[in-house]
């Protein structure tokens, strides 16, 4: 199972370039077409930052609509679980900004979520490079709470999460994984799979 130490912020703005990377690289389900992706976390009492980066030709970037399937676009997915409650949250975004969030026990039981003003509530930002495309946002710690109360995240809080690159419908299809996934088919949406975060 591989690890990651999500760093604290102190300036209030994070310095991404002093945020360590984690690898998304394990190739899976179909022959390696070349893509890559990094992505970076770091927190401070109010905010979980998140940074995604993607090496990437052909980007297909269709979809522009809340719950559409932005995994047929190229894509970009955290999912992550704060407790041992069985429940995770998944973050699917396309390079148009467009997410596709979810609080699931499983791939088939999944509560689809569409905050109000989702882009502004998660300050969305997305760039296209001359090599891929590359995306931000915030996961504030007042969403977390709605739907678990009193949480909080601090120095030594663990998480279990993964993080994904995909794109179905792309010219070139693909499904890479940071933490390896143990099914014989594609399926994200596999908590046991799920690395460890631990809040540094």
């Amino acid at each position: 199972m591989r690890t990651y130490t999500i760093l604290p912020v102190h300036t209030g703005e994070p310095v991404w370039t002093e945020v360590p990377y984690l690898q998304v690289d394990n190739i899976q389900w179909l022959p390696d077409v070349g893509i890559r992706m990094v992505q970076q976390l770091c927190y401070d009492a109010e905010t979980l930052y998140v940074h995604q980066r993607a090496w990437e030709e052909n980007i297909r970037a269709q979809h522009t609509g809340y719950l559409q399937q932005v995994c047929e676009d190229s894509c970009m997915e955290f999912f992550f679980s704060l407790t041992d409650d069985g429940r995770y949250f998944n973050f699917e975004l396309n390079p148009n900004g467009c997410i596709h969030l979810g609080l699931a026990y499983g791939r088939h039981n999944s509560a689809q979520l569409v905050p109000k003003k989702m882009e502004e509530l998660f300050a969305v930002r997305t760039n296209y490079l001359d090599d891929g495309w590359e995306l931000y946002y915030r996961i504030p710690l007042s969403f977390v709470q709605l739907f678990y109360p009193g949480y909080h995240w601090e120095a030594g809080t663990q998480i279990r999460a993964n993080c994904y690159k995909c794109g179905d419908l792309t010219l070139q299809p693909h499904y890479i994984t940071w933490n390896p996934v143990s099914s014989d088919t594609p399926d994200y949406h596999r908590p046991q799979d799920f690395g460890l975060m631990v809040f540094g």
